[in-house]
């Protein structure tokens, strides 16, 4: 981090779409919508994005950061919680499933602290041995819109003490935690009982998931908290 003017190296995950196009361009491409890396910046941190990759190689990626961001994007194949597929789960994406979840292992494993952002948190969840809800009605009416909702902390959790009030989330899900992984303890609940943040209780794991996206509002200190997490007192 001493390279990098103070900032802490802030590995964010990606997409890895077949047809993606641009220009005259359409081809397979890594991509990410830029409120991630923005989030990140304006919080102190310095992005670097993580494309899908060999698994075997996370720990190395792993080893060079600071802290970790796995973000939002598309359903975890059931397979990787051992349920038979809804129809309404959305199809799978093999690569970026098998890359993030060695990611979180290597982030787990080397005590980097870690936020998973909607997927990420249900993936964190599936990586520790949790399971999912495969769809919410009423949670996705419209592609691609953001809705809103609140959130309400559970006092005394890691997410308590970032955002210790009662908050309105933007959030886009359709998905959400059913059987609670094993060491993950709930931090902050909707209005009906849907889990929407996680968190490893030890202080000295930084690892936090929130079921809503932060990149797409202007509370920044849940991505504030995780820079702070990841800074110099860390090593």
């Amino acid at each position: 981090m001493d390279d990098l003017g103070g900032r802490p190296l802030i590995g964010v995950s990606t997409y890895l779409e077949a047809g993606a196009r641009w220009g005259v361009w359409e081809l397979e491409a890594a991509l990410l919508p830029a409120a991630y890396p923005r989030l990140v910046s304006r919080a102190g941190g310095l992005p670097a994005l993580l494309p899908p990759d060999d698994p075997a190689r996370a720990p190395e990626v792993v080893a060079r950061l600071d802290g970790l961001v796995v973000t939002g994007g598309p359903d975890v194949d059931p397979a990787r919680y051992g349920a038979v597929r809804d129809p309404r789960c959305g199809p799978p994406a093999p690569a970026r499933d098998a890359w993030e979840l060695a990611l979180i292992e290597a982030a787990l494993a080397a005590r980097v602290p870690l936020l998973g952002i909607c997927r990420g948190m249900q993936l964190l969840n599936v990586a520790l041995g949790g399971t999912l809800v495969q769809h919410l009605d009423g949670h996705v009416e419209t592609v691609g819109v953001f809705g809103a909702h609140p959130v309400h902390p559970v006092p005394g959790t890691r997410y308590a003490a970032i955002q210790p009030d009662g908050t309105s989330v933007p959030t886009h899900h359709h998905q959400a935690v059913d059987r609670l992984a094993p060491g993950l303890v709930p931090s902050a609940h909707a209005a009906d009982g849907t889990i929407e943040a996680v968190e490893l209780p030890a202080p000295e794991d930084w690892v936090l998931g929130v079921q809503w996206h932060p990149e797409m509002g202007t509370d920044d200190r849940v991505m504030r908290a995780l820079i702070a997490a990841a800074g110099p007192d860390r090593h």
